[in-house]
């Protein structure tokens, strides 16, 4: 078999989240990440295909393209994409990373345990926990959220847009007859498609969230939450957990100050903390881990028929 293309690749998940980590690509020109990040979907159109698409990715899979960085401050630099494109900051792609760089010994652990990864969005700082060799926690802040709107009517129930990562339309579990647990998944999904289609006029939100906040005085909350394309995040959701929090705090139903756990329909979970609140903008404490899943090397035989891949959702 002659070999037309080769990458390796770190894969690692994240809370259930699937991050596909490579520190080699085609040879471009570029002078910042930010204009690098601008270029990717067009000069690397090929690759993420390549790598993202099935049959050797799938749907939920998320990329991280690792360099070395241009700030003296930062340890690494990474760009972070998706099947559509770049997108300026992943936190679960920021722990995804850290925990490859640091457990494949491409990073040296410090005493501090502090790091910084620099992002089209910016310098992210995070503290990773390294025992036995083994990333054991990350931990970094969110940027600042804030309530774009509350009670926003929608049928019978009402929803709140929050800005966190992205725009977010949050609703609450208690307004629909099932359950956020595997067993019923096929109403989840009805329901996301349902409330995804009547949004479609508000082309800024980016995602539905479900929020059941019935166990809250236990200290976590469960979360679906739904992209525009329908696909359910694989993760509770960084992003997610901040939103609904925020919705929370700003509606006065929450004001522990102490960590709590934000769990997906499948139980796992990533825990959030308030960091810093001024008027109606709110900031994060996140902390999670990554566990890396396998390193391959993914080739194309040039007589492939599927070398651009497919996508089923």
């Amino acid at each position: 078999m002659k070999i037309q293309k080769a990458y390796t690749a770190t894969d690692v998940h994240v809370a259930g989240e699937a991050f596909r980590i490579i520190r080699e690509a085609p040879f471009i020109y570029y002078q910042s990440l930010q204009q690098l990040e601008e270029q990717f979907p067009h000069e690397y159109a090929d690759v993420i295909k390549f790598l993202l698409n099935e049959p050797r990715g799938f749907a939920g899979l998320n990329g991280c393209l690792v360099i070395p960085p241009f700030s003296r401050e930062a340890d690494a630099a990474v760009v972070f994409f998706t099947h559509e494109g770049t997108m300026p900051l992943s936190y679960g792609g920021a722990v995804a990373v850290i925990t490859a760089l640091l457990e494949c010994g491409q990073l040296p652990p410090n005493k501090s345990n502090e790091y910084k990864l620099e992002t089209a969005d910016g310098i992210i700082p995070l503290k990773a926990v390294v025992e036995n060799n083994e990333v054991v926690s990350v931990e970094l802040k969110s940027e600042p959220c804030q309530i774009v709107q509350m009670n926003i009517p929608y049928k019978d129930t009402h929803y709140s847009l929050v800005q966190a990562d992205q725009l977010y339309a949050v609703f609450k579990k208690s307004d629909v007859p099932f359950q956020l647990q595997m067993e019923d998944l096929p109403k989840v999904q009805k329901w996301g498609q349902e409330v995804n289609k009547a949004l479609d006029v508000k082309s800024s939100i980016k995602g539905a969230i479900l929020l059941d906040d019935s166990l809250l005085e236990s200290g976590k909350i469960k979360t679906v939450t739904f992209r525009r394309d329908n696909f359910i995040v694989r993760s509770p959701g960084f992003g997610s957990a901040a939103a609904c929090y925020a919705s929370l705090l700003a509606s006065g139903e929450f004001s522990m100050d102490q960590p709590f756990r934000n769990e997906s329909i499948f139980n796992s979970s990533i825990t959030i903390q308030l960091a810093y609140q001024s008027g109606g903008s709110f900031q994060f404490s996140f902390n999670s881990r990554g566990f890396i899943t396998g390193i391959q090397t993914y080739v194309l035989d040039p007589t492939d028929p599927l070398a651009a891949g497919f996508l089923l959702k």
